[in-house]
């Protein structure tokens, strides 16, 4: 998977490394990018069966992120050397440059590197760790961050400002736009709905998911919608340079800019279908 799959998918799907009998069909449920967990779905005594779980299927010609135990943890050398045979790394609880530069010094900065930003320090560091090689684009974990700051994961409101700042730094990076969080409830598709639509008005242009139910609706409204699209063509047709009007409203560079933008990403989406 290269570079420029990571930063075009919509949808990163978890599964708990402790079930290889998932893996497969993880990939077969269409999402874009699938994450084989070695981190929060595994319990300290099975870290081991773990890891060989997930090197075993990637020796075998599976295609997959591994997200593996934070540096400061007693497994992430040994996550790390087995996650090199991946197609991509998530890093989490990233809260420094140097958390994510560990798997470029072992594995150059040919394999993506996807950190996890879920603390305030990390928010803060969140350009440093973005400008990282071997960094694609970072991904928001909305739960634990919450936990830090002691509110409601689920909160719109009391997040909003975390999602931003990642929003900005990501750009000033020159990275990719970040990845949402998970939404925790797998029976109530408004919420899910409802959760990736603020992301998107946020900035984010994909999500991390923990169930398979979730991949369509999040790949729908991660995308242009037709009439964004049919917008943004039309506009792009009738107006090519200068300052000029469309529809009743001023069209300049960066109006352009951002038709172009939806432009692409569809296309985008169109190829990966």
């Amino acid at each position: 998977m290269a570079r420029h799959d990571i930063e075009a998918a919509r949808t990163f799907l978890f599964v708990p490394a402790t079930r290889p009998d998932r893996f497969d069909k993880a990939v077969g449920t269409g999402a874009d990018v699938v994450i084989i967990d070695l981190e929060d779905a595994v319990a300290p005594d099975q870290k081991a069966e773990a890891r060989a779980n997930v090197e075993k299927w990637l020796a075998s010609g599976g295609r997959a992120a591994v997200r593996v135990n934070g540096r400061n943890t007693v497994w992430f050398d040994d996550d790390l050397a087995v996650a090199g045979a991946a197609a991509a790394v998530v890093v989490p609880k990233a809260e420094s440059a140097a958390d994510v530069a560990a798997v470029s010094a072992l594995h150059g900065s040919r394999l993506p590197v996807v950190p996890l930003i879920e603390t305030p320090r990390g928010l803060f560091s969140a350009r440093e760790i973005c400008e990282t090689a071997g960094v694609v684009r970072a991904a928001f974990g909305n739960v634990d961050f919450s936990a830090e700051i002691g509110v409601d994961p689920a909160s719109h409101t009391a997040l909003s400002a975390a999602r931003s700042h990642l929003v900005y730094a990501s750009a000033a990076a020159g990275s990719a736009p970040p990845i949402d969080g998970v939404t925790t409830s797998v029976k109530d598709p408004e919420v899910l709905s409802a959760d990736t639509r603020h992301a998107r008005e946020l900035g984010f242009t994909a999500k991390l998911l923990i169930h398979p139910s979730q991949v369509s609706t999040v790949a729908a409204l991660m995308s242009p919608s037709p009439k964004e699209i049919a917008w943004a063509r039309d506009l792009l047709a009738s107006s090519t340079a200068g300052v000029g009007t469309h529809d009743g409203h001023m069209i300049d560079e960066p109006v352009r800019r951002r038709a172009r933008q939806i432009v692409s990403r569809a296309q985008e989406d169109e190829t990966s279908l």
